[in-house]
């Protein structure tokens, strides 16, 4: 059985890519990713951007959306 995305409908796919290149940058793996894609990632490296995308991401998530709502009012 095939594990649905728990993602869909809340976040555009855009948003969250942009989220996990951010994570990414925290971890020093931009310029690889860049150079190499993330089909080239190790394991190791994509599990730290997985394993980090819980904690960084959701910061990130709550900074933009404050950032959002102080410019809104």
């Amino acid at each position: 059985m095939s594990r649905k995305n728990q993602n869909s409908g809340i976040l555009p796919q855009s948003v969250l890519d942009e989220f996990k290149y951010e994570v990414a940058s925290e971890l020093g793996l931009t310029e690889k990713i860049q150079s190499q894609g993330w089909a080239n990632m190790t394991s190791r490296e994509c599990g730290h951007v997985g394993g980090r995308i819980g904690g960084s991401m959701v910061k990130a998530m709550i900074r933009r959306a404050e950032e959002s709502l102080k410019s809104g009012l």
